[in-house]
């Protein structure tokens, strides 16, 4: 219990969003891609504390797998481009479907649907519409723990929701009763330029 106790606090106070930002660990250098791997499309930069795509296709995946977790980071959409966020994706397959995918993209001040930004892609539309517009750094915080998933976006939560939720059943492509419990984390690389920095992370559970 002794050692059970210090993860099972964290693990309840990362979800609501009361962590403490010194206790992150980074996940991305800031000045190349070590830590990650290209998937199809070269198209992935890092310079000056900026990791970049120019939309060309193809994802970027991170080296190591997660099970539970807390994720940080800030992202700035170019005019029109699109992206998202992977989480517990497989290496091989769609990442969007393997595991599951936030959406992010330049539209700013619509209304919310399946796939606007904050969306888990094809399966939860975001309690808000609060994505910053085109050349404005947004902050995103992502608590995957169990079969549990919290968002926050600029400040606003927009999920808390159970994957075994039977609402989902019906999301596209597959039932979210299908995420994994482990998987990579991957930036999409899909329309125009999307920069990324600041990705760190507090591991809750590491993948077996």
């Amino acid at each position: 219990m002794l050692i059970l106790f210090p993860i099972l606090t964290l693990a309840s106070t990362a979800q609501e969003q009361e962590v403490n930002d010194a206790d992150f660990s980074p996940i991305f250098s800031g000045q190349d891609l070590s830590g990650w791997h290209e998937m199809g499309e070269p198209d992935w930069h890092a310079e000056n504390g900026i990791l970049w795509t120019e939309g060309k296709g193809g994802w970027l995946r991170s080296d190591q797998r997660y099970a539970d977790f807390v994720l940080r980071m800030e992202y700035r959409l170019s005019k029109g481009a699109v992206s998202g966020i992977f989480l517990r994706s497989a290496e091989q397959g769609d990442p969007a479907f393997t595991g599951f995918k936030i959406s992010i993209l330049d539209d700013a001040g619509q209304l919310t649907d399946l796939h606007s930004t904050g969306a888990v892609y094809g399966a939860v539309i975001p309690l808000l519409s609060v994505g910053r517009k085109a050349g404005e750094w947004n902050q995103a915080e992502i608590s995957c723990i169990g079969r549990h998933l919290i968002v926050f976006l600029n400040g606003n939560r927009i999920h808390k929701i159970d994957f075994d939720d039977p609402a989902f059943v019906f999301a596209e492509k597959r039932p979210l009763s299908k995420v994994p419990n482990q998987g990579y984390i991957g930036l999409e690389s899909r329309t125009n330029r999307v920069d990324f920095r600041g990705l760190r992370i507090i591991v809750i559970k590491p993948a077996a």
